[in-house]
């Protein structure tokens, strides 16, 4: 069928024809919308997180990895809706701590921003909250992370944080995610040296409103250890985890889903239940991540609207085909049981090369149950020269870009460009290049795609053109 996108700036102005769950269907290059520059500073900003304030869909909060400096983070703060932003650099000190990286948002509906993050003193999981839109933080929690009787590493395990902490504990934790639902906010994470996955949680009642947070509990271990993963709270408070089970190498790896149905009531988490395979381990090595290398990057978006599609769960993955040939693309699944059963798998990038997509983000718009995915895309780079192509090496320079599903998942729009400009990691010389995520945030028909960029299109860019990375993001509106 067809669908004709409003031409409203700064809408994507486009006739796309939506495609079956066979993947989506391609249609003719479209402008892409406006792009911020969300940090305009110097040094490189990585691994971003994104959200927007369900109570004000102009209030977006941005943050960013400095891999150049010894602690903290990069935040910008807007409330319109890009167009400025206030820049800060936080959590080098108290009342925060110092944090290395690995940080990631919610927003409830409360108007609650809830962080997580490392620090690198210590291997505890930290949460903080903000009440104010973003522009102050307090820490809320500090929860130490256990390993279970028996548990062992196995071998090879790798954690992927940005530094060790100083003071190496013999535990430490791994890319905590976080996530709010209806009345409570979930955080898990990976214990290592064990690789167990943990996750525990809060009630939420109103702005500023919350209860203790819990201990945290594991995913049974006999189904897999694993680490990469992601959260997610669904319309009933029930929380899945999910992760992949190889943390190193690149021969492949298994990815899996864990449901606690009971919440922060009594019960726990059910055994872990195989989602796919995937030929990505966990340090795989492409071009266009040369130093910090990819894994699957599973990740979550549940969907709480109220709508057709309540309580679907979405998963979104990364593959490739065949193994060791760069050729990633991005996948897609949907369970409407709690994960006990999926839909199969879709490839959500239609290109038609070989080149490397990487670093997926999802979210789903809660005031709509619309579904909409971006990542790191290599499409345009076939070193040929052109506006995909830097210096003349094929699949080294990427582009962001995006899908959207406005049937639940059932069919997708074509993918459409997000980033104005092609960047480039490798001309960052920096060790961590995009880092090992990125997120995107969606609410009432405005998507927002986190990225690291620099291509310099935004003309902010305190470093210049294809050198050091600056935080990135574009307002898109899904009709």
């Amino acid at each position: 069928m067809l669908q004709v996108l409003t031409a409203s700036a700064p809408a994507i102005v486009a006739v796309a024809i939506l495609a079956s769950m066979a993947g989506p269907a391609v249609a003719a290059p479209q402008p892409a919308p406006p792009n911020f520059d969300s940090s305009a500073v110097h040094g490189n900003e990585a691994e971003d997180a994104i959200a927007i304030n369900p109570v004000n869909s102009s209030n977006i909060v941005t943050m960013s990895t400095l891999p150049d400096v010894v602690s903290g983070l990069f935040e910008g703060v807007s409330f319109d809706g890009g167009k400025t932003w206030t820049r800060q650099v936080i959590g080098t000190g108290a009342p925060l701590g110092e944090i290395c990286c690995d940080q990631q948002l919610a927003w409830d509906r409360y108007g609650n921003l809830w962080m997580t993050y490392l620090v690198n003193t210590n291997g505890n999981v930290l949460v903080a909250v903000s009440t104010d839109g973003g522009l102050s933080f307090t820490k809320v929690a500090e929860i130490v992370p256990t390993t279970p009787t028996g548990s062992k590493a196995p071998a090879g395990a790798t954690p992927k944080r940005l530094r060790p902490p100083s003071n190496n504990p013999n535990i430490s934790a791994d890319q905590p995610s976080i996530s709010a639902g209806p009345n409570s906010v979930w955080v898990s994470y990976t214990s290592f040296p064990s690789t167990v996955v943990q996750a525990f949680g809060a009630s939420v009642s109103g702005l500023g409103q919350f209860g203790s947070f819990s201990a945290p509990e594991s995913v049974p271990t006999s189904s897999g250890r694993g680490d990469y993963g992601d959260t997610s709270v669904g319309p009933n408070g029930q929380v899945m985890v999910t992760y992949q089970d190889q943390t190193n190498g690149q021969g492949g790896s298994h990815i899996y889903t864990a449901v606690d149905a009971n919440g922060l009531q009594p019960g726990g988490f059910a055994d872990p239940l195989l989602l796919a395979h995937s030929r990505v381990g966990g340090f795989d090595y492409i071009p266009a991540q040369p130093d910090r290398s990819v894994d699957a990057e599973a990740n979550l978006a549940w969907d709480r609207s109220g709508g057709p599609h309540n309580g679907r769960v979405y998963a979104i993955w990364t593959q490739e085909t065949p193994n060791e040939s760069n050729n990633t693309d991005i996948m897609l699944q949907y369970s409407d049981d709690n994960g006990a059963t999926w839909t199969p798998a879709v490839r959500l990038n239609d290109d038609h090369t070989a080149n490397s997509q990487f670093n997926p983000a999802i979210a789903v718009d809660q005031a709509t149950g619309d579904v909409a995915i971006s990542w790191y895309d290599c499409r345009n780079d076939l070193g040929t020269g052109g506006p995909g192509d830097t210096d003349g090496i094929p699949n080294d320079d990427a582009q962001i870009w995006a899908t959207y599903s406005t049937d639940g998942g059932v069919t997708f729009a074509p993918n459409f460009r997000v980033s104005a400009g092609t960047f480039s990691a490798p001309d960052a010389q920096s060790f961590f290049d995009y880092g090992d995520y990125t997120h995107a945030a969606f609410q009432s028909n405005l998507f927002y795609p986190a990225w690291s960029d620099n291509s310099n299109t935004a003309g902010e860019n305190p470093d210049g053109t294809l050198h050091q990375l600056d935080l990135f993001t574009a307002r898109v509106h899904i009709p």
